[in-house]
């Protein structure tokens, strides 16, 4: 790999992070949303993530590895997560069934806090390997002065 297909791989994790911290913040506001466009509430939402190259043969390895061609990650799709709604009884609250329930959001706060500070770590991770890279064409670029 060279240094500037390790900054193009570098860059796509810091655009796929980027997706994650936006998605985390769209759960986390609205995590007290009963009532969507769709019906029912809000529904956590999920990015997933997939190598850019997801062909997977020993042809293949040794050509990238050969050309040096881009790694990274991309984000496969933005899923709704399944996992069932929170359900509270609050018989005065308007959007409550007949048994007096009502169907919160499948957002977990602390979950979204924990994928938050993860999403942040690997955009700090992949911003000092770009760092890296720089810096070390920079080095050679010195050594080639002289």
């Amino acid at each position: 790999m060279n240094l500037f297909s390790s900054i193009e791989a570098s860059a796509s994790g810091l655009t796929a992070q980027r997706l994650r911290l936006d998605l985390i913040a769209a759960n986390l506001a609205n995590a007290e949303s009963t009532r969507t466009e769709g019906g029912g509430p809000y529904r956590r939402k999920v990015a997933i993530f997939a190598p850019r190259d997801q062909q997977f043969s020993f042809r293949n390895i040794f050509t990238k590895k050969l050309n040096g061609s881009p790694e990274g990650v991309r984000v496969v799709a933005v899923v709704e997560d399944t996992s069932p709604p929170r359900r509270v009884y609050m018989p005065t609250h308007p959007d409550a069934d007949q048994d007096g329930y009502v169907s919160f959001p499948n957002v977990d706060v602390v979950t979204e806090m924990v994928d938050m500070m993860a999403a942040t770590r690997a955009y700090e991770a992949n911003v000092t390997a770009i760092e890296a890279a720089k810096s070390m064409m920079q080095k050679a670029l010195e050594m080639l002065r002289v």
